[in-house]
Formats: structure tokens, C-alpha cells, sequence
């Protein structure tokens, strides 16, 4: 015979309600008794009625989430963290690939409580064919949404470190990361990456001081690295778009005997732990990525409970939030070696 709450509320001697609201993590119940409950429920061996549920809230228990790519490192920590904060609230995440339009009817089907959308995946058409009744967040704030967006600082992050290497001496730098194809989000980086050097050294920051990759995996990074490290003019300082680009700039300073940061400094794109267990720890920018999971998580948490009635208009313009960046100092940056400064 399956456990029930009405077992689990005699034996703890509390309310029905309140065990309810303590198996869904409810702030409303005091933690001391919230714990009591949930460790009842696991001894009992409590197993929630996920259609019953649903009857009674009218919700799945699901987020579901249109993801940009299974490829990139980054993206694969943030999805997880995020799913694991969404799991203490007792929700699951659908993840699809597909094109936005078609994961939005395909998670309208399954009647998902939320959806996350990224924005680089995020096609025009969608914001008037949008699931109707069900909020959408977007990450990332690549196309202009009528939906509400939580976006991060990235001309900032670049901002702080160009301004550290220039800080240390650096005069010579380069950007690796401006993909090939069209890419809002990274374009927006390699721009700042431009600007910021020119309003430090003037027109000598040229437009060679980007350059362009196929993608922003370990290989694009890898060979861009490759080629620009055995230039004549070889620059003083990388700057690297993002962590998986960073690990081929490392492995191809490596095989060039390239010393790092006595030969070439090196700041990274993505503030993720992952940076501190590379070869060389690397100095990096941008959100710390547990923060990035927690705030994303709670808004869509938030977006739930408003309901639909909470959404934004769809004539209406949609709030942004936008995260702000941090400089994280490793061990790739140092001053330049005397003479190559300027």
C-alpha cells in the first residue's frame, strides 16, 4: 500500500497542509519542521502522486528548456546547475535541441509549467507564436524579446579584462573568438574587446586584433592560437572567447614551447570553476555560473507562481535583468617579458 501524505502529516503530528507545503519546499514552514517532515517521508518510502498533483495545482512539474548546443562546456555546467536548483522546488527540466518554434508546440503538448529559451536559438517568428498561457524566459538578450530576459554584462567582462592586461603593461593583445558565421552574443565580446582596447592604445588596436574562428570549440581555438602564436609580430596577451577555446589556446601555446604567462598572458571568457583545473589556471570574466543557475532558476520560479496573468504583455515591453561580471585572477597573467610590452 503506497504512503500518502495524510500518513506522513499523523506521524509527524502536523497538518496536512503543512506537509504539503513542506514536500514543496515551501518557505511558509519553518526549516526545523520541514526537515522533520521530509526525513519522515523518505523513511516511510513516500513516492508523490505526480498526476494527483497536477489535478490539484494544475501543474506538470516540468520546465521545459530550448538549449543551443550539447557541444560547449559552459553550457553543460549551467544546465545542470540550473537543474539541480530547480529540483529542490520538485520540478524536472525537458531539454530539446530542436528548432525553437518546434521545442515551444513539442513542450505545449507535454503542458510544461515554464520554458527557458536561449536566445541564440530564438527565431523571430516565435514571439507571436508563442505558448500561449505558459511564461518564457530568455537567456541572453541576442534578438529583442517580448519576453523577459536575464542577460549578463558581457561588454563589461571584456571591459575588465582587457583593462587588467593593460593594467600589467600589455600593449599588444588579440581576441580569438569572433565566430564566422553570424553570432550576436559572441560579436558582442570581439566589438568590446575592439572598443576598449582603442580607447586605451588608439588606432593602433586595429581590426586584425580579432580574429575570426569557425566556431568556439577546443579545435577553433586551438588553431587560431597556432597560427597567430607563430606570427612575427606574436602579441603579448589572448584574450580568449570562451572556455573551450581557452583549453585550445593552452594546448597550443604548449606545443609551440610557449611559456604561460612568462611569454604571453592569457584571460578567458566564462567564470566557471573549470578554469582553475587547466594546466594553467586562467585568469577569467564574467558571472560566476552558480549565480547565473540560481537567479535563472528562481525567476522562472517566480514566473510560475505569477502565472500567466503575471507575464508581461505581449504588446508590452519585456524586463531585463542584467547580471554584472567579476575579474577572477589566476596564475595566466603576469607583466610582459622586458621589451615587449609596447
Amino acid at each position: 500500500m503506497s504512503v500518502t501524505i495524510k500518513d506522513i502529516a499523523e506521524r509527524a503530528g502536523v497538518s496536512f497542509s503543512t506537509v504539503s507545503k513542506a514536500l514543496r519546499n515551501s518557505p511558509l514552514v519553518h526549516e526545523k519542521t520541514k526537515a522533520k517532515i521530509l526525513a519522515i517521508a523518505k523513511d516511510m518510502g513516500y513516492q508523490p502522486n505526480i498526476a494527483a498533483r497536477r489535478l490539484v495545482s494544475k501543474r506538470s512539474g516540468v520546465i521545459g528548456v530550448v538549449w543551443p548546443s550539447v557541444e560547449r562546456t559552459t553550457l553543460s555546467s549551467l544546465i545542470t546547475l540550473i537543474n539541480a536548483e530547480l529540483e529542490k522546488s520538485g520540478y524536472a527540466t525537458l531539454l530539446s535541441i530542436n528548432r525553437a518554434d518546434s521545442a515551444i508546440e513539442t513542450f505545449r503538448r507535454f503542458q510544461v509549467d515554464a520554458i527557458l529559451l536561449f536566445s541564440e536559438r530564438a527565431e523571430p517568428q516565435i514571439n507571436s507564436a508563442v505558448a500561449r498561457g505558459i511564461p518564457v524566459l530568455c537567456y541572453g538578450n541576442a534578438v529583442r524579446s517580448v519576453f523577459p530576459t536575464l542577460d549578463i554584462n558581457r561588454k563589461k567582462a571584456v571591459r575588465l579584462g582587457v583593462r587588467h592586461l593593460f593594467e600589467l603593461g600589455h600593449r599588444s593583445m588579440a581576441y580569438i573568438g569572433r565566430p564566422n558565421v553570424r553570432d550576436p552574443l559572441q560579436e558582442e565580446k570581439a566589438s568590446a574587446f575592439l572598443e576598449e582596447l582603442r580607447s586605451l592604445i588608439g588606432e593602433a588596436a586595429s581590426e586584425q586584433t580579432v580574429v575570426t574562428t569557425s566556431g568556439m570549440e577546443f579545435h577553433d581555438g586551438y588553431l587560431a592560437a597556432k597560427a597567430l602564436l607563430q606570427s612575427p609580430d606574436r602579441p603579448t596577451a589572448l584574450f580568449g572567447g570562451s572556455y573551450d577555446l581557452t583549453r585550445g589556446i593552452l594546448r597550443a601555446a604548449a606545443e609551440l614551447h610557449i611559456r604561460i604567462p612568462e611569454e604571453v598572458s592569457l584571460v578567458a571568457f566564462d567564470h566557471i570553476p573549470q578554469m582553475d583545473n587547466l594546466e594553467v589556471p586562467v585568469t577569467a570574466v564574467g558571472v560566476d555560473i552558480s549565480t547565473m543557475a540560481e537567479t535563472l532558476a528562481r525567476k522562472l520560479l517566480d514566473m510560475i507562481e505569477a502565472g500567466p496573468g503575471g507575464r508581461e504583455d505581449d504588446a508590452g515591453s519585456a524586463e531585463t535583468v542584467v547580471l554584472e561580471p567579476e575579474l577572477v585572477l589566476r596564475a595566466s597573467t603576469a607583466p610582459p617579458a622586458s621589451g615587449r610590452g609596447s
